[in-house]
């Protein structure tokens, strides 16, 4: 129930398995994208549903799965169970959210949102307007930047411009821009060991 990849690597069989026989294999997230890779490199299949279907596909184990006529496992007495033997009324959901959810909880949080940890407080940043650049493997100056001016240069006429990309239906924007995992094979990894940075301690693209 995790979306960008946050739910961690996949064991090293897995990983094995899908490589070796080219596997297109799938998962189900209660996320906002389904892009390809979006959970994890490997999973080049994925499918919104709600947070109860994610878990009712877990206790699965599968996808080919008709909810309707096939139970989802069976109860301790070797009794099939189904989706509509666990799924929530509407009574029910409200009961526990009314139970569970307090205006006070959000008034507490956002009471003092903006004064931040003691943590927080405590790490030491530069001042000043602009931001001091430096060699971290998390942010970099943009090269583009460099040689920009504030005045707009005046455009000419363009002639004979080629295409530099054309993109097919099935590219998306984790594609251009990936904001989930790194993969241990990709350019991001290399660059990050290169600088010694062990995979383990990979974090995502967005972050």
């Amino acid at each position: 129930m995790t979306c960008i990849g946050n739910s961690g690597e996949l064991s090293d069989e897995v990983t094995a398995a899908i490589n070796a026989k080219n596997l297109v294999v799938s998962s189900v997230l209660s996320g906002n994208r389904n892009f390809e890779g979006r959970v994890h490199p490997l999973t080049r299949a994925n499918y919104l549903a709600s947070p109860p279907l994610v878990v009712a596909y877990a206790l699965a184990g599968r996808m080919n799965i008709d909810f309707e006529t096939e139970p989802i496992q069976k109860d301790k007495d070797g009794h099939d169970v189904f989706l509509r033997d666990l799924w929530p009324t509407r009574d029910e959901v409200q009961k526990v959210t009314i139970s569970v959810i307090k205006p006070e909880m959000f008034k507490e949080v956002y009471s003092k949102i903006s004064a931040g940890t003691d943590r927080w407080n405590s790490l030491v940043a530069p001042s000043g307007d602009l931001y001091e650049w430096n060699d971290s493997t998390y942010i970099h100056n943009p090269p583009f930047f460099s040689s920009m001016n504030i005045e707009l240069p005046q455009l000419s006429n363009f002639s004979k411009a080629k295409c530099l990309l054309n993109f097919g239906d099935s590219i998306t924007t984790d594609h251009i821009s990936p904001a989930g995992k790194i993969a241990k094979n990709s350019p991001a990894a290399k660059y990050l060991q290169d600088r010694s940075i062990q995979p383990i301690d990979f974090n995502t693209y967005g972050a």
